[in-house]
This record gives C-alpha cells, structure tokens and sequence, in this order.
C-alpha cells in the first residue's frame, strides 16, 4: 500500500492526525516503520521547504536532498536513527534523533559534523574467505578488521564508510536510549546482566536499568551527537 491514514501513523512521527486522510508510508529500507519518517514528510513537514506534498516531491526528485551523503530522489526512503539529511543547496544538515518522548525530531549540524554518523553493530556474519562482515542498524554491512563486537558503535565517515572511531559498549560509556520508558535519555553504561534465556540482556546504567536492544553508546566523557531535548543522568 502507498500510503498510511494520518490516524494509523506511528506515535514516533509529529504529524498532525485528523487534519488530513492520508500521510506516505516509508519504503522498504534500512529502517523499520515504527522508527523512520519518509523523506517527503521531512521535506514538507520538519524542514518546512515545502507546503504541500507536490511541492516536497519536486524538491526531492531535483536531486536536492542528500541522506548519509548520497542524493536520494525516493519520496518514501525512511530516514531513521543517526542517519544525516542535507540540503546543500541551503546550506543546512540535520542528524535524525529521537527525543524524550520517543519522538523522531531532526538537529542542525554543522557541514563538519556532516561528514559522519554513529552506527551500531547489531551482528557480525562471516563471509567468503573467512572475512567478518558487520551488519549495522541502518542496514549497512561492512567488511571490517578487528574485534569488534555486538553493541559497539561505529563512528564512520559518509558516504565513503571509513570507520574513524569505535565507541565500545563497556562501562563508563555514555549511552543513548532509544526505547522504553527512559527513550531519549543520556546515562552511563555500569554493567551487563547476562540473561540465560531467549529474553535480551538487562543493562544496569547509573539511574535505572533497560534491555541491551535499547543501550546505543555514543561518547565517553560526553555525547559526540547533538542532542534534542533529554535527560541527562550522570
């Protein structure tokens, strides 16, 4: 189906729900549904560069949008968490993030902090000739070497994917939670609870506690990201 009713559409997208019937559903991508917005809904309603749905598409298939450094002309491509959304021709750069209320909000970057994104490592698969491939949460896979390891992030140049910088997911890292009752929050990584059964790991932070899916590190003494309105413990 190419399109939502306004009412069905995630609580993640700050979208007004009884204005209008319908809002785009995001492609098939690198994001699932519930944690993504479409392009066009970022174009017309985030960034305001257009008022109507028309008008967003035409900015979008002129090839003057940018994700994660490389133009993308899909009205529906869903931009999710970390990914980088530019407008070069404005001048402007945003970093997608979610706030305390779990809500997707976009944050003015500068053209420096452009250039990367963080990504987490969400499995590792060995491929042909023994090499280890990491499955990112965008969607990405790269051939790496080195002991990486689940959880670990990835500070990663884009659009070339250098990586410049791991963030382990150890103690004393500062991590971003990106679900439960404490989503958008900042706190330090203190210990794994090892689960022995199909359930997730149990992470204890600083302030409270939450399932490993939910621990997204992202600096050592501070967040490395911009961050839209949180709570920081720690």
């Amino acid at each position: 189906m190419a399109h939502l009713k306004r009412i069905t559409v995630p609580r993640t997208w700050p979208v007004e729900r009884k204005t209008k019937k319908w809002s785009a559903r995001p492609s098939l991508g690198p994001h699932p549904i519930e944690k993504s917005v479409p392009l066009l809904i970022v174009v017309r309603d985030y960034l305001e560069y257009a008022d109507t749905a028309r008008g967003a598409k035409n900015i979008i298939s002129s090839r003057k949008i940018l994700v994660d450094g490389i133009v993308r002309t899909d009205m529906k491509f869903p931009c999710g968490l970390m990914d980088v959304v530019s407008a070069p021709e404005a001048g402007e750069h945003f970093r997608v993030l979610i706030d305390y209320k779990g809500i997707i909000r976009l944050v003015p970057l500068s053209a420096e902090e452009a250039k990367w994104k963080l990504c987490r490592i969400e499995n590792k698969t060995t491929v042909k000739g023994g090499k280890i491939q990491l499955n990112l949460h965008d969607g990405r896979n790269m051939i790496a070497e080195g002991d990486y390891k689940t959880g670990d992030v990835l500070k990663i140049s884009i659009p070339d994917q250098q990586i410049m910088e791991v963030l382990p997911f150890e103690k004393g890292m500062k991590a971003l939670i990106t679900g439960g009752k404490h989503v958008g929050e900042i706190s330090e990584i203190e210990e794994k609870e090892i689960t022995r059964s199909s359930k997730p790991n149990i992470i204890k932070l600083k302030d409270f506690s939450t399932i490993e899916p939910y621990v997204f590190p992202v600096g050592k003494d501070n967040p490395l990201i911009k961050l839209p309105e949180v709570k920081v413990y720690g």
